[in-house]
């Protein structure tokens, strides 16, 4: 019994771990970051902006249309909450390479790439 419950805590400690994911990125000027144009469930995005021009952040479900549209000043911090089969998108439409730090919980099997 104790094996059992041991296992069973190792297991949603595994599992909980593995649902989330921290990456620091860098988008080329006049680019733009997409995070989870698949099919998947839904996500949390803690977003910081450590670049020097304001980026543009919204939600573009797979299935077409853009919602949720923030302004995301440089140094400001944002957090964001992204529905099954939505895409992230991150507009740099400066001239400056940006760069954001991102904390993604959540379903984490999101693809990712860029898109200019």
């Amino acid at each position: 019994m104790k094996k059992s419950i041991l296992y069973f805590i190792v297991l949603a400690i595994v599992n909980t771990s593995c649902r989330s994911l921290t990456s620091t990125t860098y988008i080329k000027a006049n680019d733009s970051f997409v995070l989870g144009n698949n099919k998947h469930g839904a996500f949390n995005v803690d977003m910081k902006n450590e670049s020097l021009d304001d980026l543009e952040v919204y939600h573009a479900p797979i299935g077409g249309g853009k919602h949720s549209t923030v302004i995301v000043k440089p140094s400001e911090s944002v957090k964001l909450k992204v529905d099954a089969n939505t895409a992230l998108i991150i507009d740099n439409k400066s001239n400056n390479q940006a760069t954001v730090k991102l904390n993604v919980n959540g379903d984490t099997g999101l693809s990712m790439g860029y898109k200019n």
